[in-house]
C-alpha cells in the first residue's frame, strides 16, 4: 500500500469506521473517500454502482452496517437482515466490477453457533444453530463472508473478512435503546452517579446530546427521573440513593476489544500480501477472528466501570431479561501467526472511553 492509494471507508462515522479514519490520517494516507448515508444509500444498488464507477477506489474497507444490542435485534429483525445483506451485496459487487485490488469486510463473532466449543475457531462457522436473539444479523454477516469467498473463488478477487469480538471505544453508540453492553452500562452508571450527586447540569448535558425516549434536557426533574427509570436507572428520592438494572444474571462471559486495536488489525490485514493471507486461511474458511483471547463476566465488567466512574450505588441484575449465550470467546491464533496481537488492556480502554464520553457531552 502507498500513501497516495485511494481508500474508500464505508461507514466512516461509526465506531469502527471513525477509528480507521483516524488511524489512516495518522499514517499519512491522503486519498480517503467517504460518504454519509445522506450522500450515498448503500442499500441502493444503482447509487452504489454509480459511486464506484466515478471514484474507482483501489482499496475498500466495508465497516458500514446496521448494528445494535439484544433489544434492538429483537425489535427490528427484518431491518437487521435486509439492510446488512443489501449493503454487503452492493459494495462487494461494485468493488469487483471496478477492479478494487483488495476489500476488507467487517463482520462479527455472532456468526458462530450458540452452542460451540470455546474458544471459537474460524472452523466453527455453520456447525450448529445460531443465538436466536441476533439470528437475522448473524445470517447477514455469514452471507457477507460467503459472498467474499465466492467472489474470490470465481473471480480470483482479494476480498477478506474479519470477525471482531465485542468492540467499544471512542465514538461508540450510547443510545440506551440500541447500544451494546459497554456503552449502555457506561452511560447508565454515569447517569446514576449524576442522580446521586444531584448533578443536574451533567444530566441535562447528557440528554441534550443523546435524548432518551420522551425526555430531553428541557424536561422537568421529576420527568427525567421517571424517564431514566424506564431504562433501569433508578433514583430513590427519599434516601437520595441510585442504582442501575442490568439485563441477565451478570454471569455470562464476554470478550472485549478496544476499537483502536480493531482499526490497527484492519489496516494490518489490508496491507498484508496476498500470498501470506492465502497461506494462513482456507478458500471456504477464509475469515479471521480479531480479539484478545481474554474473557470477563458482565458483573466484573460492571464493577470495573463502577470503579472508573466512581459510582457509589448498587448494580442489580434482572434474570428475567435475556442475556445471550454463556460464553463468546474467540480463538485468535490465525491472526497471531500472521503477526498481530492486541495492545490496549480493558481497564485502560474503558478509562479512555469514559474520558472521551465526558468531554463529548
Amino acid at each position: 500500500m502507498e500513501l497516495k492509494d485511494k481508500i474508500y471507508v464505508a461507514g466512516h462515522t461509526g465506531l469502527v469506521g471513525s477509528s480507521i479514519i483516524r488511524l489512516l490520517h495518522s499514517k499519512g494516507f491522503n486519498e480517503i473517500v467517504t460518504r454519509t448515508h445522506k450522500e450515498l444509500d448503500l442499500t441502493n444498488q444503482a447509487e452504489v454502482e454509480v459511486f464506484f464507477k466515478i471514484e474507482k477506489p483501489k482499496y475498500v474497507i466495508l465497516a458500514a452496517a446496521k448494528v445494535g444490542g439484544i433489544q434492538a435485534n429483537n425489535m427490528y429483525p427484518a431491518d437487521f437482515i435486509y439492510d446488512n445483506i443489501m449493503i454487503q451485496t452492493n459494495v462487494v459487487s461494485s468493488s469487483y466490477k471496478v477492479g478494487v485490488k483488495r476489500l476488507i469486510f467487517l463482520g462479527s463473532t455472532c456468526v458462530y453457533p450458540k452452542n460451540v466449543k470455546q474458544p471459537m475457531k474460524e472452523e466453527a462457522l455453520l456447525t450448529n444453530l445460531l443465538e436466536p436473539t441476533n439470528e437475522p444479523y448473524s445470517i447477514a454477516k455469514i452471507s457477507g463472508i460467503k459472498l467474499c469467498e465466492s467472489f474470490n473463488r470465481q473471480y480470483e478477487t482479494d476480498f477478506r473478512s474479519l470477525m471482531p469480538t465485542n468492540l467499544y471505544g471512542v465514538n461508540d453508540n450510547f443510545h440506551l435503546e440500541n447500544s451494546h453492553v459497554v456503552p449502555a452500562l457506561m452511560r447508565k452508571i454515569h447517569l446514576a452517579k449524576c442522580l446521586e450527586n444531584f448533578d443536574w447540569h451533567s444530566i441535562k448535558a447528557d440528554l441534550k446530546k443523546n435524548p432518551i425516549k420522551s425526555i430531553t434536557e428541557s424536561s422537568l426533574k421529576v420527568e427525567i427521573i421517571q424517564g431514566l427509570a424506564e431504562f433501569g436507572i433508578n433514583f430513590n428520592e427519599e434516601n437520595s440513593k441510585s442504582s442501575i438494572d442490568v439485563w441477565g444474571s451478570g454471569r455470562v462471559m464476554r470478550e472485549f476489544l478496544c476499537v483502536d486495536d480493531m482499526a490497527a488489525a484492519t489496516l494490518f490485514i489490508l496491507g498484508l500480501g496476498k500470498k501470506t493471507y492465502l497461506l494462513n486461511t482456507k478458500p471456504m474458511i477464509s475469515h479471521i477472528n480479531i480479539g484478545t483471547g481474554v474473557e470477563i463476566s458482565i458483573k466484573e465488567l460492571a464493577n470495573i466501570m463502577k470503579k472508573i466512574i466512581n459510582f457509589k450505588g448498587d448494580i442489580r441484575f434482572d434474570i428475567s431479561k435475556p442475556e445471550g449465550p454463556a460464553r463468546k470467546l474467540i480463538e485468535t491464533s490465525r491472526l497471531e501467526k500472521m503477526g498481530w496481537t492486541y495492545d490496549i488492556e480493558l481497564e485502560e480502554g474503558l478509562k479512555n472511553t469514559y474520558e472521551w464520553y465526558l468531554n463529548s457531552n
